[in-house]
């Protein structure tokens, strides 16, 4: 059987977009490893008529939803091959498997490469956030961390005052100049030059090296994002170079470089969230049915 699309990821962008080609009555094949990028955190947040669901459940109610189309197949598994086919792309599945389809919608998300900090990983979601608007409400104005992994984590710094007081952690990332000093005392943020020995504490516990120990009620900080999957380089698809990482090149439609591969979601963005994500497939599944039309 030939899909109309197989949709490799079926988080919340790829949920979308699965949701417009079924409703256009197509064919849809929905491959997902059920490993979402926001699995670590308890609710999410900035959603309309979703905000402080579970990840799980909203994912959950989405899939539920979509499945109700019969046109729609869905595989729990993971895809480790796309290639480029006479009758469109084939994938390759675990076990040995394999589905073809005329476009391929690429739904896989990243992987965030979190920094390396004693204690920081199972804090992860919990009291460490990278994103203020999912987070920084939640701490009820309390004593809030950035922890800097580089320049850019001046950007988090001067934001988050506005949920709470702010410490800037530098931790030996970088210094900032005169005038990046003057904006953060603009803003009220202190400066903390120690380096970090550990995260500790039922919240979260700044432990400095040098034995001082500065409770926090949650700490942000930056990742590096890598694409969770390797189909776009194997596709040839062309990249964007992110602030925080790679991700996969688009046009407005979320077009890819390649013909007949479409992106969305995390993996085809400089920096995401569900709403984003959302949209994102929506624009993708939209777009992908009229190339099928006019093929």
């Amino acid at each position: 059987m030939t899909y109309d699309a197989i949709i490799l990821g079926g988080s919340y962008a790829g949920l979308s977009a699965g949701l417009q080609l079924a409703r256009a009555r197509r064919k849809v094949l929905v491959v997902d490893t059920g490993l979402r990028r926001n699995r670590f955190t308890r609710t999410s947040h900035g959603f309309l008529t979703q905000d402080g669901s579970t990840p799980a459940q909203i994912a959950a109610d989405a899939r539920s939803q979509l499945m109700e189309y019969q046109t729609v197949e869905w595989l729990q598994t993971e895809a480790t091959n796309a290639e480029l086919v006479q009758d469109g792309f084939k994938v390759a599945l675990r076990h040995g498997s394999e589905a073809i389809g005329k476009r391929l919608v690429l739904a896989t998300g990243v992987t965030d490469v979190l920094p390396e900090l004693a204690g920081l990983a199972e804090r992860w979601g919990s009291s460490v956030f990278h994103c203020p608007y999912c987070h920084g409400y939640e701490l009820d104005e309390g004593r809030i961390g950035v922890l800097a992994t580089s320049p850019l984590s001046m950007h988090q710094a001067l934001m988050l005052p506005d949920w709470g007081p702010t410490t800037f952690f530098l931790n030996g990332a970088f210094e900032p100049d005169a005038d990046q000093l003057q904006q953060l005392a603009r803003r009220n943020v202190a400066v903390e030059r120690g380096l970090i020995d550990r995260l500790d504490g039922e919240r979260v516990d700044v432990v400095l090296r040098d034995e001082r120990i500065l409770p926090m009620d949650g700490i942000f900080t930056t990742t590096r994002t890598v694409v969770s999957a390797p189909f776009a380089e194997q596709l040839g698809c062309g990249f964007d170079d992110g602030p925080l990482g790679r991700y996969i090149r688009t046009d407005a439609m979320k077009a890819t470089t390649v013909p007949g591969v479409f992106a969305c979601g995390d993996a085809a963005r400089p920096t995401g969230s569900v709403a984003l994500a959302v949209g994102d497939g929506a624009m993708a599944g939209a777009a992908t049915h009229p190339s099928l039309m006019f093929d």
